[in-house]
């Protein structure tokens, strides 16, 4: 039993002491019951925030006004995301914002706290201290057995009140491999388009969690079974239909070329390597043409990394996330000219920053197409082969050599400095005399006149 867990079932048996109904609750239950770990506990009660607070020493009412208050045992800190979530037995009034209840009143049985919850599978208590009772009011436990994801109540009602309950449908139909049951699929089907009410923060944190819990290709085939997917990622829906060469993709088109990418992504692989894998091909669909030889998408990696900047931008990911998405979605055509690369462009590609994700992408790439690992192997032979002083070698000369020797800073400064590395890497030049006498000669002391 984790700490976690210990933890949890104390806030129960602590309120339980005090005269207060308490139960394990949501994703803590159903994960406990499919003998997954869970990641995080929840505990229902009927004590009112207030009296939870008073409970317990260190308490943070982050979600009081819903009923919500984390209880820190003194294990953790609220910053690590492992708090113990306590909510209060509650009905929610009607969502105007479509994620927040107007109104919420507090009610003293689990019965009527389950209804307002999003699935049968997320609406299970347990008794930890009577022998996990399990306490099902909606047939949780029935869709668990059966694999089928359906709303509690009336599904254009759950979906209404939060739209991203829509997305959260299909992700958990695809981590747990499970079908989405006809009337939710259908409501979710009508409601598609109010995805785009949900922040966009939001959508890109839902879709981070498709693509990294190790179920990816199944959670965008059920995005566009779902009607989602044209409203959250317009441009991935776009790859649907559209050739590539058999020669070189004999799997298909490429929104099934993109799907095959997906399926291999191990659970918490990371995020910036998913997107990129999601994003690889995202510039095709407006590069396609049919040449007189063969079909071509000519620049579609350049093209495909001004569309993936542009989709980071508006899921709101960080600088630096989007900078590493939109580098590999940019170098992954570079791939194909490394045999024909010079030493120095060869071993400036190698030392690019995040490059492990780089070749793991191509490896993906070339293994949902051609499977043809000669590239990808000769890369792999070139980083256990070059040291790592001849791959980022210490500068030769520096700016200060160069003042020294009578040049005058400006912008030719850098393309000296960058021609002197070139021949270092390219293994022309050994030492700072050699350097400086391989710059005079070619880049001559300009007049003072």
């Amino acid at each position: 039993m984790s700490t976690q867990q210990n933890s949890a079932i104390e806030i129960v048996r602590t309120l339980r002491e005090r005269g207060f109904q308490a139960y394990l609750v949501g994703g803590c239950v159903r994960d406990l019951l499919l003998g997954r770990e869970p990641a995080d506990y929840d505990v229902a009660t009927d004590a009112t925030p207030n009296q939870v607070m008073g409970l317990f020493p260190k308490t943070y009412a982050v979600g009081a006004q819903f009923g919500v208050v984390l209880v820190d045992t003194g294990n953790w800190q609220p910053a690590t995301g492992n708090c113990v979530e306590v909510a209060t037995f509650r009905n929610d009034g009607i969502y105007s914002d479509g994620r927040h209840p107007d109104e919420v009143r507090y009610t003293r049985t689990p019965q009527e706290d389950v209804q307002r919850r999003d699935f049968t599978i997320n609406g299970l208590l347990l008794d930890p201290l009577e022998n996990n009772k399990v306490l099902d009011f909606v047939g949780g436990q029935f869709d668990l057995k059966a694999g089928v994801i359906r709303t509690i109540g009336d599904a254009e009602r759950r979906f209404t009140e939060d739209k991203l309950r829509m997305m959260r449908a299909v992700r958990f139909a695809a981590r747990f491999g499970y079908v989405i049951e006809e009337k939710t699929m259908h409501a979710i089907r009508e409601l598609a388009a109010s995805i785009r009410e949900v922040s966009r923060e939001r959508v890109r944190d839902e879709l981070t969690r498709m693509l990294t819990e190790g179920h990816a290709r199944r959670a965008f085939e059920l995005l566009d079974e779902s009607r989602l997917l044209p409203e959250v990622l317009p441009e991935i829906a776009r790859m649907k239909g559209i050739q590539q060469p058999p020669q070189y993709h004999p799997e298909g088109d490429v929104w099934v070329h993109t799907l095959m990418l997906l399926e291999p992504l191990p659970p918490n692989v990371s995020p910036t390597l998913a997107w990129g894998a999601l994003l690889h091909d995202v510039g095709k669909p407006p590069t396609f043409r049919v040449a007189p030889d063969r079909i071509r998408f000519d620049s579609h990696a350049e093209v495909g990394a001004k569309m993936a900047e542009e989709i980071c931008r508006r899921m709101r990911f960080s600088n630096e996330e989007t900078e590493k998405i939109v580098e590999l979605v940019g170098n992954h055509m570079r791939f194909p000219e490394v045999t024909r690369m010079r030493e120095s462009t060869l071993k400036r590609f190698l030392r690019m920053p995040n490059f492990e994700e780089h070749v793991e992408l191509h490896r993906l790439d070339c293994s949902a197409s051609h499977r043809d690992l000669t590239l990808y192997n000769f890369v792999n032979e070139k980083l256990r082969a070059l040291p790592e002083e001849e791959i980022r070698p210490k500068p030769l000369i520096t700016g200060d050599d160069l003042i020294a020797s009578g040049y005058r800073p400006g912008p030719r400064f850098k393309e000296i400095l960058s021609a002197c590395e070139d021949a270092q890497l390219e293994g022309h030049l050994h030492g700072k005399e050699q350097a400086m006498e391989w710059v005079k000669e070619r880049f001559p002391v300009e007049s003072k006149d």
